[in-house]
């Protein structure tokens, strides 16, 4: 079962589980005298005014024709480049210009300020660099760790990030040996691929995204995900509102080589539940209310298969209600641990004879993580799915925020079931609207909407009781945002 093919989706996946009569909304300030409104029927075949759920197939065409340019020989040329450097590992050396960590960083860094020399200051680069100090079975002695970020600064919202990252360090079977040959074609070769050839065509292209894209390779992942948690730090220390995150790590290989059938057309998309920052008091409350499918990531993960759709990455996303692979963990949960929506990409089934293996032939069987099994086409893909999602994320209004469900009862009544819902407005000049949206609690995926316009104030004559309910911000040229989950007052 684990090769099988996700279908693509063909259409919406509404359900009528509600009757036309329940979604009458009352739209205004909590204190003040409401106003009835009428809200998008629930029940689609009652009344036209119910939205779609998910995003019509009318790509912006600048986005088909970015995606078009993804080069998948130039994706090679770039594994190649970090094969031949014979180890990327943390802790090797800085200073050797053709073979180590210190020559892989001086090449990125090399292509990304080429990219933002030619992107008339669209693009900026930076170094980050830290010293790590000594961890227990990781880093023996006090170690520079540098990571390489690209950032596409936003025109109108340029405080709301949307990360992409691979990570540069590679490592063979002892995590410590730093001197014998680890290619990291695979892990993560194939991720840096993704992260150069986006920087590429994203600072080349004449187009305005409200949002601030930041492509960034990272340092340290091997040995305990060192550079990508500075980099979160630092992230979070600045007050930068990371509204979206995704690892690519390990995004090479479309065969297992086990003997399973190929997979070329299938992504696997970790998304926790369970955030990683939460605390005994966000536990109770999810236990109470039936939220652990709800938590930022897992929205994100609903997004990316609207944003990314197999008509046009040409490769289906196999969503996984994980944090990561089974007692595993990438890039991702540094973001994760400051609360901010973080998911990874991976490839649909890994072969750990070709990952954190020293290179050999043993009994018959190759080990070692070598370019020979990497499919370029597939990365070329994996980058399409990245370039749709950052493209969508970046264009839309920007996740809802402060969003509330409240659940204080009439006086002298134990319970109610009516829902009000509030929230702060939108910064974005082009926000038209918002949409509540609903599934049932068994529901995968958002099924039901009710477009209740430019307000931040609703209340519906639907019980808390029996369904979630969400939230996403439209604006005027249909663009939706990720949605939001209501935080729990009363």
């Amino acid at each position: 079962m684990e090769n099988k093919d996700v279908q693509r989706r063909s259409g919406s996946t509404r359900r009528t589980f509600l009757s036309a009569s329940a979604a009458t909304a009352v739209a205004a300030p909590i204190v003040a005298k409401s106003v009835t409104a009428s809200a998008a029927p629930v029940n689609a075949a009652a009344g036209a005014r119910s939205a779609t759920i998910h995003h019509p197939n009318n790509f912006d065409p600048a986005l088909g024709a970015l995606i078009r340019q993804i080069d998948p020989n130039r994706i090679q040329a770039i594994i190649e480049k970090l094969v031949s450097f014979g180890t990327r590992h943390t802790a090797s050396s800085q200073t050797d210009p053709n073979r180590g960590i210190g020559a892989a960083i001086a090449y990125v860094t090399q292509q990304m300020q080429s990219f933002a020399d030619a992107s008339n200051g669209r693009m900026t680069v930076q170094q980050q660099t830290f010293t790590q100090q000594p961890v227990a079975g990781r880093i023996p002695v006090p170690t520079q760790i540098t990571n390489v970020i690209a950032t596409i600064k936003g025109t109108a919202s340029p405080e709301r990030f949307y990360v992409i990252t691979g990570h540069l360090d590679s490592r063979c079977t002892d995590v410590l040996d730093f001197t014998s040959d680890a290619p990291g074609a695979d892990d993560d070769g194939s991720g840096v691929a993704v992260v150069l050839e986006l920087a590429r065509l994203f600072s080349s292209i004449d187009h305005q995204f409200p949002g601030t894209l930041v492509l960034a390779t990272v340092d340290g992942e091997e040995q305990g995900l060192f550079g990508s948690a500075h980099m979160a730090t630092e992230m979070n220390n600045a007050g930068n509102d990371v509204q979206a995150m995704f690892s690519n790590d390990i995004v090479g290989a479309s065969k297992s080589f086990d003997g399973r059938p190929p997979d070329p057309h299938t992504l696997r998309l970790f998304v926790e539940g369970v955030p990683t920052n939460a605390t005994a008091n966000d536990i109770q409350i999810l236990t109470l209310t039936g939220g652990e499918n709800d938590s930022k990531s897992r929205q994100l993960g609903r997004f990316v298969l609207d944003a990314a759709p197999f008509s046009l990455t040409n490769m289906n996303i196999r969503t996984i209600w994980r944090r990561d692979r089974y007692l595993r963990a990438s890039d991702h949960v540094s973001f994760e641990t400051f609360g901010y929506p973080a998911a990874r990409f991976t490839e649909p089934r890994e072969n750990f004879n070709h990952e954190h293996q020293n290179v050999r032939v043993e009994n018959g069987v190759q080990f070692g993580d070598l370019i020979d099994f990497v499919d370029f086409n597939f990365v070329a893909r994996v980058a399409a799915v990245n370039a749709a999602t950052l493209w969508a994320l970046a264009t839309a209004p920007g996740t809802p925020k402060n969003l509330q469900i409240h659940t204080n009862p009439p006086p002298g009544l134990p319970g109610t079931n009516l829902t009000t819902l509030t929230w702060n407005a939108n910064p974005e000049s082009n926000l038209a609207k918002y949409e509540v949206v609903m599934r049932e609690s068994t529901a995968a995926d958002w099924t039901d909407v009710i477009d209740v316009g430019n307000v931040t104030t609703i209340t519906l004559d639907i019980s808390k009781d029996n369904v979630q309910f969400g939230l996403r911000a439209v604006d005027s040229s249909g663009n939706r945002s990720p949605v939001a989950f209501p935080v729990v007052v009363g």
